[in-house]
């Protein structure tokens, strides 16, 4: 499956458009349960430590990714947390106080699913310093490695 990743030019946000060949409640688990987390969010040969992940509604998360180039740092606010939609807020910590809005809707097409994710970032400059981090590399491996996880 490809991802797709839109950022029109003049606008700070970003969407995100992928198919998985999985049911949404087996890809709103691998978004929401710690076990399942750390085997596929990050790029590849990243390591994973959850500080912390209470995926509802009002919760938060804080993990660090890791790797032989060093470490890196994210946290956030669950602001809604549904079987279809998961809304919160990301923040790496290697750029302190560019927080997004993301908001993410899972669609059913009988036994697959196509996750839209519509990301809002604080200005257009945090949003090309984004993409200009290595972000598609890394969302691109992480859904190749769920793909994985939601084959198991």
């Amino acid at each position: 499956m490809s991802t797709t990743i839109t950022a029109q030019p003049g606008t700070p946000f970003i969407e995100i458009t992928r198919e998985f060949a999985a049911p949404p409640s087996a890809v709103f688990r691998a978004y929401t349960d710690p076990e399942l987390i750390v085997r596929w969010l990050g790029p590849h040969g990243m390591k994973m430590e959850i500080v912390e992940l209470d995926a509802r509604s009002g919760g938060a998360y804080d993990y660090i990714h890791r790797d032989d180039r060093g470490e890196y740092h994210f946290r956030g606010v669950y602001h809604t947390v549904s079987p279809d939609r998961i809304i919160q807020t990301f923040e790496f910590l290697g750029a302190p106080g560019e927080v997004t809005l993301d908001s993410m809707v899972l669609t059913d097409l009988g036994g697959r699913t196509r996750m839209v994710t519509h990301s809002v970032f604080p200005s257009i400059e945090a949003r090309d310093k984004a993409l200009d981090s290595g972000m598609s590399r890394g969302m691109t491996e992480s859904y190749e490695r769920l793909d994985k996880v939601l084959e198991d």
